[in-house]
């Protein structure tokens, strides 16, 4: 196995993947080069996202969830794709890439032109009413929390900071008005797994079935900036590599994946996959 300390792992890496039929698994890592923070990179500070239970458990919870992603969202939405994201694009267009899993949510592969993507964890531009199960646009719900919280965004400081699903460290909320489903009046949820939620069976389907797809001989299974601290994720490198598949892992900092992988890169997302893609 190639260590986070050889210097020649990019290269391993490079040429392990040349001809291979690859499945890419995404993680939060991969966006920072978008502006958007990840969760456990070698610099993140602590974080603490809201619970499932903690976002049903009362009007309060869910005020002080959509304040906070009121403030994130005002500014996760400006984010745009990556070379990274640009690079896995361009993979699938050539047929390098079978398939894509995300646990991003902040829709920048699709942006970036990916046709194929498996939204692991949803999608943060989208609401869900948690009552009639009836969908909408966030950038709708964005308007209408304006509507009801004139200025609010304006008077947070910029040095406020955001979170991967576009929460904002915000410690005051009281007082900040949230907004029923537009049809029912009943309460809106982002499009998102939470923490304690499970992720929706056909998704993890799908996906088992892309890694299926992979033979160890022609196959491989791309991990890209992704700690796989969780099992969401996990599962599936270690499911590629209990029959064979081998397992490259690029990624700032350790992962959990590591005693699975074949090949580790410790870099950044954007450098190694410009480089497979031969977009930079």
């Amino acid at each position: 196995m190639t260590t986070l300390g050889d210097t020649s792992a990019g290269t391993r890496a490079l040429d392990l993947l040349a001809g291979r039929r690859i499945v890419a698994l995404t993680g939060a890592g991969l966006s920072t080069d978008s502006g958007i923070p990840d969760y456990r990179g070698p610099d993140s500070p602590p974080r603490r996202p809201m619970t499932y239970s903690e976002f049903v458990s009362g009007e309060a919870a869910q005020r002080r969830y959509w304040a906070r992603s009121h403030v994130g969202w005002a500014r996760m939405r400006r984010a745009e794709p990556n070379p990274g994201h640009r690079a896995l694009a361009a993979l699938e267009r050539a047929g390098v890439l079978d398939g894509l899993i995300t646990q991003n949510v902040d829709g920048l592969h699709s942006e970036a032109g990916h046709r194929d993507v498996i939204d692991l964890h949803g999608r943060i531009d989208e609401v869900i009413c948690l009552d009639c199960r009836d969908i909408g646009h966030r950038d709708d719900l964005q308007t209408r929390l304006a509507a009801l919280n004139p200025g609010f965004t304006e008077s947070i400081s910029a040095e406020v900071e955001s979170a991967p699903d576009g929460d904002a460290a915000l410690e005051a909320t009281d007082g900040f008005r949230i907004a029923p489903c537009s049809g029912c009046g009943g309460r809106l949820k982002p499009h998102v797994v939470f923490f304690g939620e499970n992720v929706p069976r056909d998704r993890v389907a799908r996906s088992y079935a892309l890694v299926d797809g992979l033979a160890p001989d022609d196959g491989a299974l791309l991990v890209a900036g992704s700690s796989l601290t969780v099992m969401s994720g996990l599962r599936f490198v270690k499911h590629a590599a209990k029959h064979g598949v081998p397992v490259v892992i690029v990624n700032r900092g350790e992962t959990r994946g590591d005693p699975l992988a074949t090949v580790l890169v410790d870099a950044g997302t954007s450098e190694v996959l410009g480089a497979l893609a031969g977009t930079t």
